[in-house]
């Protein structure tokens, strides 16, 4: 095991990845993985900006894994679900990245994609406006939100917003995002 942990630090680092996690995600560890980022990125004396937008972007990333496994307790998927989370952090030319990724069921990838696509043709004037009009609409019954995460992504973002979306099988995907700040 240990020739293998050498082979996967190597290969973190060479993808230029700081900090990564992959499991199930409870609050306590949202949390705790935001306090190392925000310590991290601290001492190497970056903008605060960079360091809130970063952190911003992470706790985002999480909670919406952490929202679409509660939505899917009782469904036959779950377990596969709960335990399929993975965020990364990390630095390259560009500036730091944060990508997760999670499984998704197969019938929930059109809308998710449609979502992204329309936020991400959006300028950042646009994506204001989008986002102060979703601050005003009323939640829905049983939603976790105002529904502006993937909006406030896309706004803290330098570059456009990627995704992808890969099947696993008939029932499940594996959905990445992956922003730069």
């Amino acid at each position: 095991m240990g020739n293998k942990l050498i082979e996967l630090q190597k290969t973190l680092k060479e993808k230029g990845i700081l900090i990564s996690f992959s499991g199930r995600f409870s609050q306590g560890i949202i949390e705790e993985l935001g306090d190392a980022i925000k310590k991290h990125m601290e001492t190497e004396d970056l903008p605060r900006n960079d360091i809130y937008n970063v952190f911003a972007i992470f706790v985002e990333q999480t909670q919406n894994i952490k929202n679409y496994t509660a939505k899917k307790l009782d469904t036959i998927h779950y377990d596969s679900i709960v335990n399929s989370g993975i965020v990364t952090i990390g630095k390259k030319e560009e500036g730091y990245f944060i990508s997760s990724g999670n499984l998704i069921e197969n019938k929930d990838v059109e809308a998710l994609a449609e979502r992204i696509n329309r936020i991400s043709a959006l300028d950042k004037s646009e994506l204001k406006n989008l986002y102060k009009e979703q601050m005003k609409r009323e939640l829905e019954q049983g939603s976790m939100g105002a529904g502006v995460g993937l909006i406030d992504i896309a706004r803290k973002a330098s570059n456009p917003v990627s995704y992808s979306i890969n099947k696993v099988d008939d029932l499940l995907s594996f959905f990445t995002i992956t922003v730069i700040v």
